[in-house]
């Protein structure tokens, strides 16, 4: 499975930036997804993850009510739509993907920096 996002860049504190991981496989549809992010200095963190089906999310405290992931499993696609930015939201965020056999796979990272 090959995992590629897309939509980072830099954007204002307050601003909003929607990223995309797309994927390789029609298997898309069966593994539950979830974005992660890696701050410089910083252990990588779960940031929000959604089941196969989309009809269960999770996210981190820090992103609640700001962010919101949704998928697409006819474009093998999902998303993270991210709001009321804040400098502290700065890093690298990932796309992973869960297989039912366990297996996991990630995306390159793409680049997301907040300016206060």
């Amino acid at each position: 499975v090959q995992l590629v996002e897309s939509g980072g860049g830099l954007v204002q504190a307050g601003g909003s930036l929607r990223l995309s991981c797309a994927a390789s496989r029609s298997t898309f549809s069966i593994n539950a997804m979830g974005w992660y992010r890696q701050a410089p200095g910083k252990q990588r963190e779960l940031v929000a993850q959604i089941t196969s089906g989309g009809g269960s999310t999770n996210y981190a405290d820090s992103v609640k009510g700001r962010f919101t992931i949704s998928r697409d499993n006819a474009k093998n696609t999902m998303y993270l739509q991210m709001n009321s930015l804040k400098p502290e939201d700065t890093a690298v965020y990932y796309c992973k993907s869960v297989t039912t056999g366990g297996s996991y796979y990630w995306g390159q990272g793409t680049q997301v920096t907040v300016s206060s």
